[in-house]
């Protein structure tokens, strides 16, 4: 029963590989920053202060956010799009700094670990919520090429120097927040994904799990 642990900053990857990494192994995906996105969701339709731990703290304890073969829903409603919105993106750091929302978020992703042969992936599922995986990457890329990927999935909208700028300020956010930084966990392995394709980083992850 494997638990592969993809962790690695915004526009690193994450969520392409480790779906397609999920596939070629038949593991589950499980994309935990799925489950902070649906939290910050509900913040802001509640128009509460994303500063403020207690109130989005409560908001997380009392969601129920459940994951399955890449949809999301949020209390019974299907929200797998929504939380890709814009909004969501800009606030979902700031949500998932507050210490409040990961503790009642880490029961959600160590009871998908529980269950074995899956592939989890997010910003600290390595270094807190499963430190003792069988398989740890940390992906990284470049900042130039996590803004370009993000310019494309946006339609080619906007201007790449902005996109970049955004990512260096979440960079900066996920890396000092003071509960569960964006480290790279001890054991992993890491993979620069910059200039490669895809099918070629899945192929070296593979090689990781495939042995045991």
């Amino acid at each position: 029963m494997t638990v592969v642990a993809i962790d690695g900053p915004a526009g690193a990857g994450k969520s392409t590989i480790a779906k397609l990494l999920a596939d070629k192994l038949s593991y589950r995906y499980v994309d935990t920053g799925a489950i902070y996105r649906a939290v910050a969701l509900v913040a802001l339709l509640a128009g509460v202060d994303l500063d403020d731990a207690a109130a989005v703290g409560t908001i997380a304890a009392g969601c129920d956010i459940r994951t399955s073969a890449g949809t999301v829903t949020l209390d019974g409603d299907d929200v797998t799009t929504r939380i890709r919105a814009a909004d969501v993106t800009r606030a979902v750091s700031r949500v998932a700094a507050h210490p409040s929302v990961r503790e009642a978020l880490i029961g959600i992703q160590r009871g998908e670990a529980a269950r074995g042969d899956v592939v989890m992936e997010g910003r600290d599922i390595g270094s807190v919520v499963v430190p003792d995986a069988e398989v740890k990457v940390f992906l990284t890329a470049s900042v130039e090429e996590r803004a370009r990927r993000r310019w494309e999935q946006d339609g080619r909208h906007g201007e790449i120097a902005d996109i970049e700028a955004a990512i260096v300020e979440r960079d900066a956010r996920d890396s000092q927040r003071s509960s569960a930084p964006l480290v790279i966990p001890e054991g992993a392995v890491e993979v620069d994904t910059t200039g490669r394709t895809i099918s070629e980083v899945v192929d070296e992850i593979a090689v990781l799990v495939e042995p045991r």
